[in-house]
């Protein structure tokens, strides 16, 4: 279509690692989890990237990432406090990914409730088949 551009290489790998680390990190949240197990078995992101990385790796839904904010192993010790995932607890699971002085970055978010064995996914937006596609 007119108007309408492929996506380089550099925004389909960003747009890939972004993708991986929100789809991982949702995977393991169960109920009963601590925030700093929840920290310690998520998905780091490369190193390239962790400068630019969002505050947070999961936050409540809210205005402006509402309790809990569960943080980055790099930053729980400052800023993570303790607490526990219960049914019912409705979490935005999401992941920036750009480097520093970088020309592109993506920042992807899914939404989604604790569940009595799990999660359930809230979101029902697609993701971007062609920035998927290798």
């Amino acid at each position: 279509m007119i108007g309408e551009s492929l996506p380089s290489a550099e925004q389909k790998h960003l747009y890939q690692v972004a993708y991986e680390h929100i789809q991982h990190n949702m995977t393991i949240l169960k109920p009963g989890m601590t925030f700093e197990e929840v920290t310690k078995s998520g998905l780091l992101l490369p190193e390239e990237y962790r400068a630019q990385r969002y505050g947070v790796m999961m936050h409540g839904v809210g205005l402006c990432d509402e309790y809990p904010s569960i943080r980055y192993p790099e930053d729980l010790e400052c800023h993570g406090y303790s607490g526990v995932l219960e049914p019912g607890m409705a979490l935005c699971v999401e992941a920036y990914v750009g480097r520093v002085g970088g020309k592109n970055g993506v920042k992807l978010e899914d939404q989604i409730i604790i569940t009595d064995t799990g999660f359930e996914n809230l979101t029902n937006y697609p993701f971007e088949a062609a920035l998927l596609a290798n």
